[in-house]
Formats: C-alpha cells, sequence, structure tokens
C-alpha cells in the first residue's frame, strides 16, 4: 500500500593510519586488515501513515488514536472531517482571527451510515476516514498551520497521518478502478436547508450562464477536473455540474434540496454558500489524478438531525451515487 517510510543509508570511510614504530619495540605487519567497525542498528522509522497489508473493513488507527481510517474497496472514499468529540486535556483549544471551532453535529454519524449504505447496497465497501478529535482542538479541514494553531508540534502527526490515509484510499480506489471520488462530508447552519456542493466553482462562477462559465475556463480548475476530461455520458461541463443528472439533480429528483441543481443552478446574490474547502483542493483532481472530490454541506433538519433522518438521506445520496458512477465513471457493483 501506499506508505511514506524513509530509509537511510550509512556509508563508512574507513582512513588509514600512520604507522608508528616505536623504539626498541615491535612492528605491526602491513598485512594486517583493519577491523571493520559494527554496522549501526537500522533507524527506527515512524510510519507518517497507515501501514498495510489492509483488510477491507478493518479500522487502522494512528499513534494517538485520534484519527481513524477504515480501509475499503468501492471507488468511493468518505472523509468526516468535523464530527470528532475527543477533546483530550493535553491539547490547547485552538485560537486564532480563522479559527472555526464548532463541530458539524452528527457528521460522523452521518458519513459511518453512508458507508455502511453504500456496502449493504453494493456489496463494496467505502473508505471511511474519520476525525476523532472535536474541532476546538484539531481542524481536519485545514493546512497543518490552522488545523493545528497551539498545538502543532503534537498534532503535526496526525494531521499528516490523516492526510496519508487519504491518499492510501486513492491509491487503492486507482489502482483497483482506475477513476473515483471523494465525498468531504460537513454540516452548515445557513438559513436555506438545502445541501450545498462544493467543487471550488464560487457562487460568482456558478451565476454565470453555461456559455459563459465555459468560456470562463472555471470548469477546469474544479475538484472534478479530471471527469470532465474523461465522463463517458458526453454531457457538457455545466450538465455534468447542474443538470438533471449531476450529483445535484440525482438528489434533487430524491427530494434533496441541493446547490447547484437543476432547480438551484447557482447561490443567488447574498445566499450563504460553501464551495469546498482544503480537502477538496488537495484530494480532488485539480492539479492531477484520476480521484475526484466533492464537498457536501449538509443542513440539519432532515438530514443530520435524528437516525432516521441519517439513513433516509444516505440511502438517497447512495441511490444517486450509483447512477453517476455508472454513467460518468463507467463503474457498477
Amino acid at each position: 500500500m501506499h506508505q511514506l517510510n524513509r530509509r537511510v543509508s550509512g556509508v563508512w570511510f574507513v582512513t588509514a593510519s600512520a604507522l608508528v614504530l616505536a623504539c626498541g619495540g615491535g612492528s605491526t605487519s602491513p598485512n594486517t586488515p583493519t577491523p571493520t567497525p559494527p554496522a549501526p542498528p537500522p533507524p527506527v522509522v515512524t510510519p507518517v501513515g497507515p501501514v498495510g497489508p489492509f483488510a477491507v473493513g478493518s479500522s487502522y488507527l494512528d499513534p494517538r488514536s485520534w484519527v481513524q481510517y477504515t480501509a475499503g474497496d468501492a471507488p468511493i472514499i468518505v472523509i468526516a472531517p468535523h464530527g470528532g468529540l475527543l477533546s483530550p486535556g493535553e491539547l490547547a483549544d485552538r485560537s486564532c482571527t480563522e479559527c472555526v471551532t464548532a463541530n458539524d453535529t452528527n457528521t460522523q454519524d452521518l458519513a459511518r451510515v453512508i458507508a455502511d449504505t453504500f456496502t449493504v447496497r453494493t456489496g463494496r465497501r467505502p473508505h471511511l476516514i474519520v476525525n476523532l478529535l472535536h474541532r476546538r482542538k484539531f481542524d481536519a479541514n485545514r493546512d497543518l498551520t490552522e488545523a493545528t494553531v497551539n498545538n502543532t508540534a503534537t498534532l503535526r502527526p496526525t494531521w499528516e497521518w490523516m492526510h496519508a490515509a487519504v491518499d492510501t484510499a486513492k491509491a487503492d480506489v486507482t489502482r483497483r478502478w482506475q477513476r473515483g471520488l471523494v465525498l468531504d462530508m460537513h454540516g452548515h447552519a445557513h438559513a436555506i436547508p438545502r445541501l450545498e456542493l462544493g467543487y471550488l466553482l464560487t457562487g460568482t462562477q456558478l451565476r454565470l450562464d453555461d456559455a459563459a462559465l465555459a468560456a470562463s475556463n472555471a470548469f477546469n480548475t474544479t475538484s472534478t477536473a479530471r471527469l470532465l476530461s474523461t465522463r463517458l455520458s458526453g454531457r457538457t461541463a455545466a450538465q455534468i455540474f447542474r443538470g438533471p443528472s449531476s450529483l445535484g439533480g440525482l438528489l434533487e429528483a430524491r427530494g434533496v434540496r441541493a446547490v447547484p441543481s437543476p432547480a438551484a443552478p447557482a447561490p443567488l446574490v447574498g445566499e450563504d454558500y460553501f464551495n469546498g474547502g482544503y480537502n477538496t483542493l488537495r484530494h480532488g483532481s485539480r492539479a492531477s489524478g484520476s480521484v475526484d472530490a466533492i464537498q457536501i454541506e449538509c443542513h440539519f433538519t432532515g438530514v443530520r438531525d435524528t437516525p432516521e433522518s441519517r439513513a433516509r438521506f444516505a440511502s438517497a445520496l447512495v441511490d444517486a451515487l450509483l447512477v453517476l458512477l455508472r454513467e460518468e465513471y463507467g463503474w457498477q457493483p
């Protein structure tokens, strides 16, 4: 599996010492071999990420038990960065101008239900990466500095382990299926109760009409850029993002409001909208790779609030994903 271990090589230099004969003493034969010093012990290397071999459905924890990776065999990777509940006293609370410390309520549970629902429906298990720490201690959707502020020395290995776990999952998806999709699961408290699907397109960009948006070249900078170059359906880029067969359109047809979608192709001026964050940028296909990423910001009532809501939403999302995977990625269970 994908590992980030380092190997260290030692090279010995043996210098011949000048032979000194003591007055009246004996001599050392020039043919006596110089003793070879013992080899140093191999360095102890702490793995940066989870170490395989991995068993599908088995879970692996970072050395501090703060991030959990459950191995899968489906072309889906689910991340739950803001639903952790652990608040170790050894970690100071994060405090900075940009710091958000409120949790996304029930998103850890929601991510697990989505993974389980997909598994039951298909016989294939999504990869699942869950941050177990409360957001006031660790923000698993930020760069290292903001994610670990006040605790960087302690949390750097956890931050690195988490992203290495996602990379491990992406490598497995690529090996098995060539293409796949990361779903970064979040919760929002905005006024409009609908999903906000983030592809790294801003609200301003989405408010352009289809022709103007295509002419702007913005599609090539999205977190699903690879999908746009390999899509199987032949649909236009605009249709991929907000047409009836887009993820938003497929969810809308199943009773789940979303933006962008046919009913809401863009947030209106003044409407709140999360268009994607650090994980979407880092783990999507904007720069390279064959795994795309979508940030899914979920409203509370009817999606995250109760076990029944979570189960119902997970079923609708899995239905939509199976259509998307079949029509655009060529994958069927």
